[in-house]
């Protein structure tokens, strides 16, 4: 009798208590999460690519999204626009990667808007410069997959200008100073 009553009584504690973030580890071993990016190309059309290799955690509260957190490192010279001479030119000339072998992004808060949708605001660190870098984050969704984990899923997309991390893109022209880049992730609970 007296272990039901505390049983219950810490259950009831527990209903109290407010939830705790999970820890979630970015699922890049199956693809299933994406850094891609497009700018322009001489203002004629847009090259698209990504980086394959990058990974990462964050950590989210349904009850308390603002609490998030997100750690994501990108190895640069895993740059694939599906041409290999351009991602040859690309990691010498642009992103000098034997020099500057990782981007990263290390969140610093999420701020919850009137309408409900979250924006992470964080540390953007690209060819050894980092500057504060905000985007708006979406959930995708979130819940048990079919191997007995549990998932959740967030897509966000930001600009910058490339300049501002010292890379000289001007012979591209004046409509190839920005460039789009899309974090999509779906993380596996810890």
């Amino acid at each position: 009798m007296k272990k039901t009553i505390l049983a219950m009584s810490m259950l009831g504690l527990s209903a109290l208590l407010p939830a705790q973030a999970a820890d979630y580890v970015i699922d890049t071993e199956k693809a299933h999460a994406f850094v891609d990016f497009r700018i322009q190309h001489l203002g004629y059309s847009w090259m698209s690519g990504r980086f394959n290799d990058f990974a990462g955690t964050f950590s989210y509260d349904a009850d308390d999204p603002e609490a998030s957190t997100i750690d994501v490192t990108i190895d640069v010279a895993s740059v694939d626009t599906n041409f290999a001479e351009r991602d040859k030119h690309l990691r010498e000339k642009f992103l000098e990667t034997s020099e500057y072998p990782q981007a990263s992004f290390k969140s610093k808060s999420f701020n919850k808007m009137e309408d409900g949708s979250l924006v992470v605001v964080g540390d953007f660190t690209l060819h050894g410069v980092t500057k504060e870098l905000s985007f708006p984050v979406e959930k995708v969704g979130e819940g048990d997959d079919p191997w007995g984990g549990y998932r959740a899923g967030f897509v966000g997309e930001t600009k910058f200008t490339i300049a501002d991390y010292g890379i000289d893109v001007s012979m591209l022209g004046p409509a190839s100073q920005e460039v789009y880049l899309t974090l999509s992730i779906e993380g596996i609970r810890q």
